[in-house]
């Protein structure tokens, strides 16, 4: 029988103890009401010290989609910034916007010196899947067709983000690569969702681990996917781990947690990736949560904002 390997009073063995720490100031893992998340998620981000954003001009834009519905973009320019990485805010699909990412776009232009373009996607459950990969390949085909406009170079235009917003970076390369465009140069996918099947080891046991949950991992994607049966496939755009051909994606840096239901979902998908003749880093952040980074004092954080801003910046020099 599988047992949980952690419980809400159990004490995680190995956890860095500067997250042990700060686990109080991380909010219930429940997606059972969806607004009433948004609500806690958006107080927390709003209660968080501004970020400096010294050097960065930023604009407001609005994308149209292919069904003409507005996609609302925040755009973050470092000076001589050439290269450019399309973002996606993370929170289960459900969770999140321009505003609760706005320190982690500041942060990753600031680290990698290019240009963040944070989109600003329609979330489930009011908009399942495709809704919210519609608006990514959008706010993408945008970018590269407005490249000069923006004053960046479309060959140097990544994709990425965290947790679902890393699912959605994945998802949206498979399909520029089915509709052979536009070009991504780059996957910068950090703690992503991949595998709705949840069946790794990583998420038969980490039942109760901080911030993500098997339980919210599920509500996570019965939010997205939308009212289904068994006999309704689930397509590898939804869920990239179900994709059978990995060939001929953008070079990927997956960046994982070890305390993290998603974890070996990710990993997984990092070996199939560099079975398919795609350049790969993988970093299993040992010690972490899903999440954990959100406390940006602890040292193992620090750590991680900056590798995804030197990474970054080395995959579009």
């Amino acid at each position: 029988m599988n047992q949980p390997i952690a419980t809400a009073s159990t004490r995680l063995f190995g956890l860095d103890p500067e997250l042990e720490a700060a686990l109080p100031a991380f909010p219930r893992a429940d997606l059972s009401d969806p607004v009433a998340a948004r609500e806690g998620l958006a107080r927390l981000a709003a209660a968080a010290p501004a970020p400096d954003t010294t050097g960065l001009e930023i604009e407001e834009r609005t994308v149209a989609a292919d069904a003409q519905v507005p996609v609302a973009v925040r755009i973050y320019r470092p000076h001589g910034a050439r290269g450019a990485i399309l973002w996606l805010h993370g929170g289960g699909f459900v969770m999140g916007d321009l505003d609760t990412e706005h320190p982690w776009a500041v942060r990753i232009a600031q680290g990698s010196g290019a240009v963040v373009i944070s989109v600003g996607y329609r979330r489930a459950p009011e908009h399942p899947y495709p809704a919210a990969l519609d608006d990514t390949c959008a706010a993408l085909a945008w970018a590269a067709g407005h490249a000069a406009e923006l004053g960046i170079d479309p060959a140097r235009i990544a994709i990425g983000g965290h947790g679902a917003g890393a699912t959605l970076a994945a998802a949206a390369a498979l399909r520029a690569r089915d509709r052979q465009g536009p070009r991504i140069r780059f996957q910068l996918l950090n703690q992503p969702a991949l595998d709705d099947r949840q069946q790794t080891w990583s998420a038969r046991h980490f039942t109760a681990t901080p911030f993500m949950t098997r339980e919210k991992a599920a509500a996570s994607w019965r939010h997205y996917l939308g009212p289904r049966t068994d006999a309704d496939p689930v397509p590898p755009y939804a869920a990239p781990a179900r994709a059978t051909d990995l060939r001929d994606l953008p070079a990927a840096h997956i960046a994982t947690a070890q305390f993290d239901p998603n974890r070996d979902e990710a990993i997984e998908y990092a070996v199939r990736l560099l079975r398919a003749g795609v350049p790969v880093d993988l970093h299993q952040w040992a010690g972490t949560f899903h999440g954990s980074q959100a406390a940006v004092s602890a040292a193992v954080s620090c750590r991680q904002i900056d590798e995804l801003g030197a990474v970054l910046r080395r995959a579009l020099a």
